[in-house]
């Protein structure tokens, strides 16, 4: 019998306690993004106080205890009493959801933060929260706990522990708050180093002149005080393009500060990259309360990077503002080309991505009222401010290249456009030939693609698979039903080094392209993915780990809409074989080998696969594509700028900083470390 559905059926939360019912609402998951997300809140309102001018430093620590801590000096939280509420400002400010000062442009022009919700669900998701103000030459205290009631049994959200109190008097000013993720909530309350690290790195580009310092008080430092050098501590625009762009204090304590802001940005991103010009292009402009600021340097890649930020917020994936720039970005330059005489009268216009072949450009705007589509903030949705960004790049762009000192350079730009823009015509003919020849459709895959029985591509699944060998035990060891397989003849292409028509010459990656049914570039079409699992599955070593690299750079370069997406896994083979008697165990590292064998020096056979190639069809499927057992990586991009850096840094021309960065990260007998794009790119979801 259904259950009588009235107004007694309606369940009230009290206070915080929609918050920890529902945490994916407020912070989009309880796995590691959430966790770093409840960090990113506080630290944004911190940055807030900066960008409204009343703060110079940001000071960021995690804490030997799982603690995080981040202080400003600012003007501090208000501490005096609500004239309502008949709390403190401080108190009401954490406590409940909807309480800020950021409803209207009196105390913040420009915030990230525009929902009220930040620190009061930061609060209401930890196990404890304190809170420091440095106001009016007083030293205040505040104290928040997420407790068990001894009454019901449940428990209760960031309620207040200890009143607001006066320590002391002081000359300091600014805001401390320090917080214990509740690891009640969350499935770890680890925070990772490296993550925190970029992503104050990031801010401080994006705040010219802004200083942030990062200390990570889990980490033992041997760095003694008297090496260092005091003048490495302030960070100018010079050592900005370097590859260390933070100085680090004598107890480990990574300062980052950057006089050229997004300019420094953008050279550190080309680092390993040749510029055609030293000097990036920096333009900015103020138009209808929108304040956007664009820095922009070519690269002889022949690849476009644009990163774009609304009020110090990434927006991965572009919006109004992204827009606006591109348009008037491809309009001021095919008018520069025609009064150049590279575009006579009869010719069409050139196309954008022809404008941003070889560009790497970071861009912020500034909006007192951001409407981002979507949880996770990651694109702007304002209409209005479109044709504003526009009109401000179209004047600046236009002044800048009217200056005869940046003339050459405009020149130079449009004839780096002009040889793009046959590039590309070359490569659309190939393409439009091969489709009516129906080679690219069907000669490359004869005898290559095993196609699977399943008509729904939502539950079929692509196998690429390294060699003909390990290829024939997945055909045989596969459930036909749904899961596909591609060998790879040979190690495919490194397309970071080549052009489009070099790429589409290449047999193994036009087989995976009329395999997957998607095309690639701006041809790329998602909906007509014939396989939403593409599983790359190679050998556990070094050459295995390059071809995953070169399969991840080529998926990034052309089809970044399945990494996005989620679509790209990565099949994780066992290493090692445990054999007792008729009992077979197998082991994915070094570390689960030791769990097998802990305690024991014979009794067992020990084999390392050499390669997926040893395996027969039965331990294939039982180890590495039966969906109830094998181990799966899913390939994401948490942070698209370090990610770009990374894929320059691994497949780029230059082999110093490649060598450098393999030495110092690359375990090739460790599973979260199975290729160094890899771990850039992902957040691991195993036995997906």
């Amino acid at each position: 019998m259904a259950k009588a559905y009235n107004a007694g059926s309606i369940q009230v939360l009290e206070g915080l306690d929609a918050v920890r019912m529902r945490p994916g609402m407020y912070i989009g998951s309880t796995g590691s993004r959430g966790l770093h997300h409840m960090l990113w809140e506080i630290v944004d309102n911190a940055i807030d106080e900066a960008m409204a001018g009343y703060a110079s430093q940001v000071d960021v620590v995690l804490h030997e205890d799982g603690s995080a801590s981040v202080r400003d000096n600012g003007r501090g939280l208000p501490v005096d009493i609500h004239p309502t509420m008949g709390i403190p400002g401080v108190e009401l400010i954490y406590t409940r959801l909807h309480a800020g000062g950021k409803f209207d442009n009196e105390n913040y022009a420009y915030s990230g933060g525009l929902h009220g919700v930040g620190g009061s669900v930061v609060n209401a998701l930890s196990r404890w929260m304190t809170v420091e103000v440095f106001h009016d030459f007083r030293h205040y205290q505040i104290g928040f706990a997420s407790d068990v009631d001894p009454e019901t049994g449940k428990i209760v959200s960031g309620k207040l522990s200890q009143p607001l109190k006066v320590l002391g008097n002081t000359t300091q000013r600014g805001s401390l708050i320090r917080f214990m993720p509740d690891d009640r909530v969350f499935e770890t309350v680890h925070f990772n180093g490296e993550t925190v690290s970029r992503r104050l790195r990031e801010l401080a580009y994006l705040n010219k002149g802004l200083t942030i310092t990062f200390l990570d008080e889990r980490v033992k430092q041997t760095v003694k005080a008297d090496e260092i050098d005091a003048d490495e501590i302030e960070a100018s625009s010079e050592a900005a393009s370097a590859e260390e762009s933070a100085a680090q204090a004598g107890d480990g304590r990574q300062v980052f500060c950057y006089a050229g802001g997004i300019s420094d940005y953008v050279r550190y991103l080309n680092a390993e990259k040749t510029a055609i010009h030293d000097a990036p292009i920096y333009l900015e402009g103020t138009r209808e309360d929108v304040i956007f600021r664009f820095a922009i340097q070519y690269t002889d890649s022949y690849t476009e990077n644009v990163f774009s930020y609304v009020n110090n917020i990434p927006t991965g994936e572009g919006g109004s503002h992204e827009t606006g720039f591109k348009a008037a970005y491809t309009k001021v330059m095919n008018d520069f080309a025609r009064r150049f005489g590279a575009l006579k009268e009869k010719d069409a216009n050139l196309g954008g991505d022809d404008f941003r072949e070889g560009m790497t450009a970071v861009m912020i705007a500034m909006v007192k009222n951001p409407q981002f589509e979507g949880q996770t903030k990651g694109k702007l949705g304002n209409t209005e401010v479109r044709p504003v960004v526009e009109a401000i790049v179209a004047q600046q762009l236009t002044a800048y290249f009217e200056d005869l000192k940046n003339q050459e350079l405009c020149q130079q730009l449009i004839e780096k456009a002009v040889r793009a823009a046959k590039v590309r015509e070359a490569a659309r003919k190939a393409r439009d030939n091969a489709r009516t020849q129906k080679a690219l459709e069907a000669t490359p895959l004869v005898g290559k693609l095993a196609s699977c029985t399943g008509r729904k591509p939502e539950l079929n699944e692509l196998f690429i698979v390294e060699g003909d060998s390990a290829g024939g035990s997945a055909k045989q060891g596969r459930d036909r039903r749904f899961q596909a397989i591609l060998p790879l003849r040979g190690k495919p292409l490194n397309v970071e080094k080549k052009r489009l028509d070099q790429v589409l010459g290449n047999e193994e990656f036009r087989s995976l392209i009329t395999a997957l049914g998607t095309s690639i570039e701006e041809s790329f079409t998602l909906s007509s993915l014939k396989y939403h699992k593409v599983i790359i599955l190679s050998d556990a070593d070094q050459d295995g780990a390059h071809i995953r690299a070169i399969l991840l750079t080529f998926f990034y370069r052309y089809m970044k809409e399945l990494i996005t997406e989620g679509h790209v896994y990565i099949g994780m083979p066992p290493l090692y074989k445990v054999q007792r008697g008729n009992k077979v165990q197998y082991a994915y590292d070094d570390n689960e080998l030791r769990k097998l064998t802990k305690g024991q020096t014979k009794g067992y056979q020990l084999q390392r696969y050499k390669g997926l190639g040893e395996m027969n069809p039965e331990q294939l499927w039982a180890t590495t594509m039966d969906p109830a057992q094998r181990k799966l990586v899913q390939v994401t991009i948490e942070d698209a700028a370090q990610a770009e850096r990374l894929v320059t840094i691994l497949m780029g021309d230059k082999v110093d900083p490649r060598r450098e960065y393999i030495n110092q990260y690359t375990n090739f007998d460790r599973e979260d470390s199975f290729t160094a794009i890899a771990d850039s790119m992902e957040e691991g979801r195993r036995n997906a």
